[in-house]
């Protein structure tokens, strides 16, 4: 039986040569670890240095040799241990997607130079998106079945760290800056605090989304007004399947702290990322 969860974000070397498809069976590989309880996860800024990628190769194929091409950006979360190995790697807002599971065996192969804290190398939380595109291929095995399978027709082209957020930052920017003008409105920055949430309200799947097993994220712009109360909300980026009017209506139900600028309460949009997923339930 599945049910839902939801998350609200506030937004304001070598050469190797690598040949998986995303649907052989994983191997013992980095992704199915984890780091010990025990062990200390260090944000990059201050005196700890980011990892740096160890560049290598993966095996393509040419794209006129394969059926239904597929291309598109994965976004994931991850930590590289101190001996540059990733660990515990995640997709943010996962749909289970041909591109996510080609997108997890390609971190999980990369190896790091590993960020260090005052000089010593450390454990540190990070943050990848990867540009997957590929093609299928039919195999035949021994036994002469067929099967379909995913393979890369160019190399995946990865950004971590601050060039990932700010990239997603950057988007949701414009996603906000395309909609109509709004007389009245601030900006965020600039002598503008940004406004703060009070309390959590749960978006709800729906029964469409929940029988599909539908996931992933749902960004809601939103006015804050200087009473703190949620207006206007619009939709950037879709879902379907129910699930953007029940992002919306969990995002009208939340309260806040308003935006301040000199001290005075004033009005700002903002985004707002829902995310749903599904979990199964373990008796």
């Amino acid at each position: 039986m599945t049910s839902g969860i939801f998350i609200a974000v506030f937004l304001v070397g070598a050469s190797v040569a690598v040949g998986q498809d995303a649907s052989s069976p994983a191997p013992s590989s980095p992704q199915t670890e984890t780091i010990s309880p025990a062990a200390k996860v260090y944000d990059v800024g201050a005196d700890v240095v980011s990892p740096v990628l160890v560049p290598m190769q993966w095996q393509v194929i040419v794209p006129d040799t394969c059926k239904e091409p597929k291309e598109g950006l994965v976004s994931l979360v991850l930590v590289v241990d101190a001996d540059g190995v990733p660990r515990d790697i995640s997709v943010a807002g996962p749909q289970g997607t041909t591109l996510e599971k080609m997108a997890l065996r390609i971190v999980g192969a990369d190896r790091f130079k590993p960020g260090t804290f005052k000089g010593e190398p450390v454990a540190v939380r990070w943050m990848s998106e990867v540009t997957v595109k590929g093609c299928f291929v039919t195999k035949t095995d021994d036994a002469g079945n067929t099967s379909d399978v995913f393979r890369l027709t160019a190399q995946p082209v990865q950004e971590f760290g601050a060039t990932a957020r700010q990239k997603k930052s950057a988007q949701i920017a414009s996603a906000i800056a395309a909609l109509p003008p709004e007389p009245g409105l601030y900006k965020v920055g600039n002598g503008v605090s940004p406004p703060v949430a009070l309390n959590h309200v749960e978006a709800k799947f729906s029964e469409e989304a929940r029988y599909k097993h539908i996931e992933g994220v749902c960004l809601i712009s939103v006015i804050v007004d200087t009473q703190g109360k949620p207006q206007n909300a619009r939709v950037i980026r879709s879902l379907g399947y129910g699930l953007d009017e029940k992002a919306i209506e969990a995002v009208n139900k939340y309260k806040f702290k308003p935006a301040m600028k000199e001290g005075v309460p004033v009005p700002v949009r903002i985004a707002i990322e829902v995310n749903f997923r599904l979990y199964e339930k373990v008796n």
